[in-house]
């Protein structure tokens, strides 16, 4: 399975129910390793999407402890039983653990591969990730140029499991 998120230099992840910055090539980023897959967020990190629903073009899967939780375009689950039992229907590696915090934290011990989009500034945060980069289950096996948009520095990683 797979992990996609945006960090800043603290591994900060988020602040107010939305992201930190607006990167375009970031989001471009998202789409196209995301297209086609199957997506797995928690219930604020749909309610913050456009629309309050799926991501279009994927299998969107939301985890939540509303028991009659309904939104366009996804499948609810409430449970990490019952996320595996839908989880059964898809090829791992087309899984994408998105957010938010609890979830990538609850779920990051079932990813091999995390994909990071490190910004290079520091933001006002609220929700933060595991710094990977210390954490000697994970090693970096790839990553971009740095790129630069709207004055904010970053580049593309891969992250995978030793």
């Amino acid at each position: 399975m797979n992990l996609i998120l945006a960090a800043d230099e603290n591994w900060a992840i988020g602040y107010g129910g939305d992201l930190l910055c607006h990167i375009p090539g970031d989001l471009k980023f998202f789409k196209e390793k995301t297209l086609d897959k199957t997506v797995v967020m928690g219930r604020a990190t749909l309610e913050s999407l456009p629309g309050h629903k799926g991501l279009p073009k994927r299998n969107n899967i939301v985890i939540t402890g509303k028991a009659d939780f309904e939104a366009p375009g996804i499948v609810a689950v409430h449970s990490e039983e019952e996320l595996m039992k839908e989880l059964a229907k898809y090829d791992d590696k087309d899984v994408f653990i998105m957010g938010g915090e609890q979830v990538y934290k609850e779920f990051l011990h079932l990813c091999d591969t995390c994909y990071i989009t490190k910004i290079y500034d520091k933001f006002k945060a609220d929700r933060y990730f595991v710094d990977l980069d210390k954490d000697d289950d994970f090693q970096v096996t790839w990553q971009s140029e740095v790129m630069e948009e709207n004055g904010i520095k970053y580049r593309f990683m891969k992250y995978e499991r030793r």
